[in-house]
This record gives C-alpha cells, structure tokens and sequence, in this order.
C-alpha cells in the first residue's frame, strides 16, 4: 500500500479552502434582496388610513405614493384568520379587495413594496370595519353532548335566506368536522333551516364538531353574527328494528343483539310509520290523550318511560294494558308499546340520537323532515340534490316545518 506525503494532503486541503475564502469574499457584496426590508411607512397609503375605521361594504384599497417604489404584495387577513382576497395592478402601484370585507373586524394588513433600486420595504398597519346594523344569526345544534349514530347537526337561521349564491355563501361558512373523517354534507330544509349527515350513520365513537364562520360576513342585506359552536360525542351504535308484522323488536348495540322485546305497534287506521326515525327525547313520564291527536276512541293515560321518536307524538313506551297483545296483534294508536319491564329497560339502555327503524307496517313512510329527524330515509344522491354548493342535480323539495308538535298518540 503507498502512503500518501503529509505535506501534499496539507495542500489539498489549502484548495478546499480557498474557494470557501472566495464565496465568502463575495457574499461581502450583498444583493438588495438580501437587506432587511425597510420601513415602508411613507411609500403606501390605504382608504381604512392608519387605525381607522372603514365600511364594510366598500371594498379596501392600498397604493402606492409617489413615482419612487411599487407594491410587490399585500397580504389582508381578519382576527379569525380569513383571508381577503384582492388584485394587484400591473404596475404595482394599487392593491384592492376583490371578496366583501366582515363587518365589526379587525383587520391587520401586511404590504410588501421595493424601491427604485430593488431594495425590498415593509408595512403592516390595522383598521377596523363597522359592525353591520342588520344581522343574521346561526344557531347550531344539537347541545354539546353525547349522542348517537343517527343525530344529525342542525343550524337555524334568525332570516329566511333565499338564491343559490347567498345560500352557498351560508353553507360555506357553516363547517362540520369529524374524527375519523366520514363524507357528509349540508341539506336544505326550508329558507333558514339546514341539517348535516353523514353519507351514512356516524362510525361508533366518532368526535363531532360543528361552528360558524360566517361571522361579518355579508349574506344578501344582512351580515352574519357570532354563533356558538358544538362539539358532539358519539356512543355506541345503538338501533332498534320493529317488525310491525312479526310484532318484536330487536335491539343491537355495535352490530350484536342484545334484546328481543314483544311489543304491539299501531292499529289499522293508526298504522305506525315505517322507516327510519331518530330518538328526539327521553320522557320519564307522559301524559297522552285522544284529543291530542284527534282520535275518536276516548283515552287520557298516564304513560311511563316514554322515548320520543316523532314531535307529532309517536313514543316508544310502557304499554301494561297491552301485555295480553304484545307479540301477537297490534293494538295502539301507532305508538310502540311494550311491558314496564322492558321499556324501563329500552330507556335507560337508548340515548337521543340512536336508531328506531320500523319495518313491515301498513302505515305512511316517515317523512324526511316534517315531524322528526326522518334524514336517513333520503337517500344520498337526494340529500346531496338539497345543498347549494355541490354543482349537479336539481333541489330536492321540502315541506315546511310541522305546525302540529308535540302531539302524544298512544
């Protein structure tokens, strides 16, 4: 093996670092856009003026003064963290806002200039927008809580928002997120009601939260107000299928059956609704009468451990004068009926939001909206026709909300 001499690797070792020594040396020269920008104050000037106040419906200019530098960047966003989005001309001597500003925002605003010579210039100013006299509010629902698979989340409108544009700006402001993700999307029941859903019932367990962006911002002659958000927790998938004709109902929690109960549904002319509901309450006591759903056969009863599934008055609940028929005829005024035992037993084993789905009724199918959250019996290419960002298909046509609530049928 040949050793290499000491002083020839000392050498080599001297022309690594003489290019080094070079890169050095010219780096001393530094390019104007390596100089910390200065201060642009005197270069730029805005229509808000330094810590103004400035009307939301107009639209937010910065320029340039002077014939001695330009506008390379503007960068405007609000105290929630939206941008506004703008032009800036060719010249570089005018930005202005090209998306509506919020009204009762704080925005700050970052420009970017140079001069003459390239030299990169900084300024950031703020300005306040003027709160809007007319507001829309949105209020989101359910309750923060524990819900299960079938809640949809809900948000009501202070006014009637009508056009596709103006409903797209509502929609697009209204924001669902879920752990795991799951593909979803907003309906539009009437003018200032929407619901959201999943494609399908929420996986056990999932993180549901739900809140409003559309704080200031303008929707037809009104601007959108603060609204509180929600955060859901869903349980364990919890559904109970009737099967009106065989008289039973089965209960699963995650898939697994974990009750058979004999109950009795609605009789001929009272035929209970088939089709999915959603349970709405959870009353440990009712009071049901005949007058309340207009029937002729006279009844007042004290009902116990009552679920609510329809606000027209459709329950799940003890039914003891109907033991001798559950499991073999349907008796009821289209309720569900079943022992004290067994109903206790439903109501303290269900929670708002899970599944009740009837099957093999002469009855009416339960309607999407009217008198509950029948959202599950739409299917998902109509849910979808009911928003107004998604861009194919026509509306899917909604009734409005039922006059006739909280109506007990037995």
């Amino acid at each position: 093996m040949s050793h290499i001499p000491r002083f020839r690797t000392a050498a080599g070792c001297a022309l690594l670092i003489t290019p080094l020594a070079v890169f050095a040396a010219a780096c001393d020269n530094q390019h104007p856009l390596s100089a910390q920008p200065y201060d642009a104050t005197g270069q730029i000037a805005a229509n808000a003026g330094e810590g103004g106040t400035i009307d939301p419906d107009r639209p937010l200019e910065i320029s340039a003064k002077g014939d001695d530098g330009r506008i390379t960047d503007v960068t405007a966003t609000d105290a929630a963290g939206r941008y506004l989005r703008g032009e800036l001309s060719a010249d570089g001597s005018r930005w202005r806002s090209t998306s509506p500003l919020a009204a009762g925002a704080h925005y700050t605003v970052r420009v970017s200039t140079e001069d003459d010579e390239g030299a990169p210039g900084r300024r950031t100013l703020g300005f306040e927008t003027r709160p809007a006299d007319k507001l829309l509010r949105v209020s989101l629902g359910p309750d923060s809580g524990t819900y299960g698979v079938g809640q949809p989340v809900t948000a009501e409108l202070s006014h009637p928002v009508k056009g596709r544009e103006a409903r797209a700006t509502v929609e697009r402001a209204l924001k669902v997120d879920s752990r795991p993700h799951v593909e979803g999307g907003w309906h539009w029941v009437d003018d200032k009601t929407l619901h959201f859903r999943p494609r399908r019932p929420w996986p056990a367990h999932t993180t549901v939260e739900a809140r409003s962006t559309l704080d200031g911002i303008k929707v037809g002659n009104r601007r959108g107000g603060p609204a509180k958000p929600v955060r859901l927790r869903i349980g364990d998938r919890v559904e109970a299928i009737t099967d009106a004709g065989g008289h039973k109902m089965t209960v699963k929690r995650n898939g697994k059956t974990i009750r058979t109960i004999p109950v009795t549904t609605g009789k001929p002319g009272y035929d209970t609704r088939n089709g999915v509901k959603v349970i709405l309450a959870k009353e440990p006591f009712v009071r049901m009468t005949s007058e309340s759903i207009g029937s002729s056969d006279f009844y007042d009863l004290g009902v116990h451990w009552a679920v609510r599934v329809t606000w027209s008055g459709e329950y799940v609940h003890a039914a003891p004068w109907s033991v001798g028929s559950q499991g073999a005829a349907n008796v009821s005024h289209g309720c569900t009926g079943m022992s004290t035992e067994n109903a206790k037993w439903f109501f303290d084993t269900v929670k708002v939001g899970d599944i009740v789905k009837v099957v093999g009724s002469n009855g009416d199918r339960m309607p999407a909206f009217d008198i509950g959250f029948g959202d599950w019996n739409m299917d998902w290419a109509k849910w979808r026709e009911g928003s107004s960002v998604v861009p194919a298909g026509s509306h899917a046509e909604s009734g409005p909300a039922d006059a006739a609530r909280l109506r007990p049928q037995v």
